[in-house]
């Protein structure tokens, strides 16, 4: 089955289906952002208010971490870590445009209590890696920074500084290996637990068989989401206003492209 075909096969909430890995082509990721953000031009409101969450909650923790900067690089950090649980509200508006209904933004607050079970197992994970991912960068700032930190004034200047060159490698190599962990397992598993009946672990599996099986197109797909992440922070983070919520979006059809049901035909299923 093509990502085209997967696309127009009925959802898997409806047809009860296990599930395969669709063939995946390098244009695939543009075709997920274009649907992204046609669903973003359809339903506006629900977008911007998660744009608007995620650029408050960045301004948050620039106010409340300020003068902590190793606590603002490492939280920082664990934001995007988490950032897939907290786009669950926008697959839920693509999952019910896609099958004709409104997406409405009380619905996509609480989309993830039908499956809270496998959603906060889930998200225990997430948590788990980013407590490691803590106390990586404690370590780190630990080996380099022995005689003190400077204040938040001079954060940037410590990182841009080239007598600094060793520890920003080592840092980013830390960062791109927990969030390349974390983008493996999460990249479809979310939207999975919103459309399928399956368990965390399951989801998280199934995730992680994609990108070993498509490893150049899912590089490509986390490529496309980081720098246009990076873009959209240069205007003072309000970039992430519209951002974030395409990307959102285009999990969802990222997740239809890939994980697509069987081709063998369902029972029939009483309609509720």
């Amino acid at each position: 089955m093509t990502p085209e075909e997967a696309q127009h096969h009925p959802l898997a909430a409806q047809t009860r289906t296990r599930v395969s890995v669709c063939g995946l082509g390098w244009k695939d990721p543009l075709r997920w952002l274009a649907a992204g953000w046609r669903d973003f031009a359809f339903c506006p409101f629900v977008g911007l208010s998660y744009g608007a969450l995620f650029v408050a909650m960045g301004w948050t923790l620039i106010w409340t971490l300020a003068r902590t900067p190793e606590y603002t690089l490492m939280l920082a950090a664990g934001l995007l870590l988490v950032g897939p649980a907290l786009a669950m509200g926008l697959m839920e508006a693509s999952r019910r445009c896609e099958s004709g209904r409104k997406a409405r933004l009380n619905f996509c607050i609480r989309c993830w209590w039908p499956q809270r079970g496998s959603v906060a197992i889930f998200a225990g994970l997430l948590l788990i890696i980013e407590l490691l991912w803590g106390r990586t960068a404690f370590v780190l700032f630990a080996l380099f920074f022995n005689t003190g930190l400077p204040d938040s004034g001079g954060i940037f200047r410590l990182l841009l500084d080239p007598a600094n060159l060793t520890f920003d490698l080592a840092y980013v190599v830390v960062a791109l290996a927990f969030g390349g962990l974390v983008f493996a397992i999460s990249v479809v598993s979310i939207p999975m637990l919103l459309d399928r009946p399956v368990d965390a672990i399951s989801a998280a599996l199934t995730s992680l068989r994609v990108c070993l099986e498509h490893p150049f197109v899912m590089l490509l797909w986390a490529g496309l989401i980081v720098v246009a992440s990076l873009l959209a922070m240069l205007p003072l983070g309000l970039g992430w206003i519209v951002v974030l919520p395409i990307i959102g979006h285009a999990s969802w059809h990222a997740y239809r492209g890939v994980v697509c049901p069987s081709l063998q035909q369902p029972p029939d299923v009483p309609k509720t």
